[in-house]
């Protein structure tokens, strides 16, 4: 569905995206992660045809212009920055995005029927989307970016300052659009979503490609250890535990094979008063290969 091939984008002499190659299949629920400045809404906006690389290709459903009208026809795109007008109502946001992609008539009006229902925002089809919550406003969003039932959709940090609610929507959304074989490109800085949401997922930093695979095989092969970390009531004065460190009766241990240790714990008959285990997870993969230190 999506191929990007030796991606390269630079700003006044600044490298942003350097040599960055994937392929997207149809149906899949690709992740694009990284911290601010990594490249990733760069990518984005080539794919949709926004910018054009300074080198490479990106090739959209068999065409290598993704600027083209018939591809972008294709495209749903979901921005970061929203892509609403204030003082408009939310049927007449959907309703220009509709004549844009050339709907009208009754069509019009069942796609916009459809894409307010979908988002859950039917009964506030006549509200002014500047009184709406950010959350409102990001399903909104949503709901214009799939206006014309495109196959590929575009979703640049879907989920920035929504509540609770309006998040657990949108993860509802993105997982019907993927059973009915939607093709989704996924940007976010929150990794559980990644993890929930996402079927690939490459991360990315200063322009290029660390590492690209499956969630599990990115955890398993750079999530590092899992961590125990417990109390217990009573701690013998012949117990030992490898590898573990105490405090008194507080223990904390990193291992590559949890179950293993808390087997050996159960059969050590000790008296737990508290037991945590914290499993690698796609955050520790992020932070292992991007740094701890803070990005301004």
């Amino acid at each position: 569905m999506v191929t990007a091939e030796k991606l390269r984008k630079q700003f006044n002499g600044l490298v942003a995206v350097d040599e960055v190659s994937f392929h997207i299949s149809p149906g899949e629920v690709f992740g694009l992660l990284g911290p601010n400045g990594a490249g990733k809404t760069t990518i984005i906006n080539m794919l949709v045809g926004v910018l054009r690389p300074d080198e490479g290709e990106v090739t959209i459903d068999g065409s290598h212009d993704p600027a083209q009208t018939q591809v972008r026809n294709r495209i749903g795109n979901a921005p970061q920055s929203l892509a609403l007008y204030d003082r408009l109502t939310a049927y007449e946001n959907l309703a220009f995005f509709g004549h844009l992609y050339g709907l009208s008539g009754n069509r019009l009006k069942e796609q916009i029927a459809r894409a307010l229902d979908f988002v859950g925002l039917t009964d506030r089809q006549k509200g002014i989307v500047g009184t709406f919550s950010g959350g409102m406003q990001r399903r909104l969003n949503l709901a214009c970016a799939l206006i014309h039932d495109p196959p590929l959709l575009l979703l640049d940090e879907p989920t920035v300052g929504v509540d609770p609610q309006s998040r657990y929507m949108i993860f509802e959304s993105i997982e019907k659009l993927k059973k009915r074989g939607i093709t989704i490109v996924y940007t976010t800085h929150y990794m559980e979503e990644a993890q929930r949401l996402c079927d690939r997922v490459a991360i990315i930093d200063r322009g290029k490609i660390l590492a690209l695979d499956t969630v599990d095989t990115l955890i398993e092969d750079f999530g590092g250890r899992a961590i125990i970390e417990g109390e217990v009531a009573e701690i013998s004065v012949n117990f030992t535990w490898p590898g573990s460190t105490f405090e008194g009766n507080r223990f904390t241990l990193e291992t590559q094979k949890p179950m293993e240790e808390l087997a050996r714990l159960a059969n050590a008959g000790l008296n737990f008063t508290r037991l945590k285990v914290e499993g690698a997870n796609l955050e520790s993969v992020f932070l292992n290969l991007t740094g701890r230190s803070l990005r301004d």
